[in-house]
């Protein structure tokens, strides 16, 4: 999956230093970024109302409202975005400020070339990280147990019961299947596993097999009806019945959705 560019937003009122800034990004990360400018926070502030913004990269002294004035603002209307100030001033008060104000680097005029390439990467790698973590989350159904980080909580039949779920959901398995696996009784082991996983086998396995199916999703460009197979599920129609039953959304509403914003 191709990453989604980091779109920068560069804030200053001199045409100069902000085309300046403008320049060296796009001669140096290309299709990476998508940069636009605006020449006062004003504008800047109107511009992320309307429009996807992942990093600010700002001057101090502006008129009306300084470039530090333009964060604490910004930060009340999204806690995700990441900023760089550029001043021409050193002051200790500027610089404590925006460390303060959670500023990835504080950089002084003339700014150097790749002083400003490296708080840009710096910024980027901590935007996608974020992102991944997003995704992670998304695919993750918190409602099933870790039974890999806590294998004590089980007994022996039953942990092996939960590695062999895992193991085999692109197969068609049933509790006899898993049964015959661990030496139990099919109601033995249906018993057991609700009483020590929390929910009944039915639905830890429909449960395993959608998050499954959501990290294809996300993460390969297998068609609906490949990942419905690769999910253990006999028809296509089956698996968007089931989860869209548990997400709310088809399969394909899922991917685009999480998609555009990861």
């Amino acid at each position: 999956m191709t990453a989604k560019p980091l779109s920068i937003l560069i804030v200053d009122d001199e045409p100069r230093s902000r085309n300046g800034v403008k320049r060296t990004l796009e001669a140096n990360l290309m299709e990476l970024s998508e940069i636009r400018t605006a020449a006062n926070p004003h504008d800047a502030m109107d511009h992320i109302r309307t429009s996807h913004v992942d990093l600010v990269i700002t001057d101090i002294r502006m008129p009306v409202m300084t470039g530090l004035e333009l964060i604490d603002a910004l930060q009340e209307q999204s806690g995700e975005l990441l900023f760089i100030v550029i001043s021409a001033y050193s002051e200790f008060d500027y610089a404590q400020r925006a460390l303060e104000l959670g500023v990835i680097q504080y950089l002084l005029k003339p700014v150097q070339k790749q002083k400003l390439l490296d708080a840009v990467q710096k910024a980027a790698k901590k935007i996608q990280d974020h992102r991944q973590m997003g995704r992670v989350t998304k695919m993750i159904d918190p409602s099933l147990p870790s039974f890999r980080e806590n294998p004590d909580t089980y007994s022996e039949p039953i942990l092996e019961a939960l590695h062999f779920i895992d193991d085999h959901l692109s197969d068609k398995i049933g509790i006899k299947d898993v049964a015959a696996t661990v030496h139990l009784n099919p109601n033995y082991l249906s018993a057991h596993f609700k009483e020590q996983v929390g929910m009944t086998f039915s639905e830890y396995l429909t449960r395993k097999r959608l998050q499954y199916a959501k990290s294809l999703l996300l993460n390969s460009s297998s068609t609906v009806a490949d990942i419905a197979d690769k999910s253990g599920y006999q028809t296509a129609k089956y698996f968007v019945k089931i989860f869209k039953e548990y997400e709310k959304m088809t399969p394909s509403q899922f991917r685009k959705a999480n998609r555009s914003s990861s």
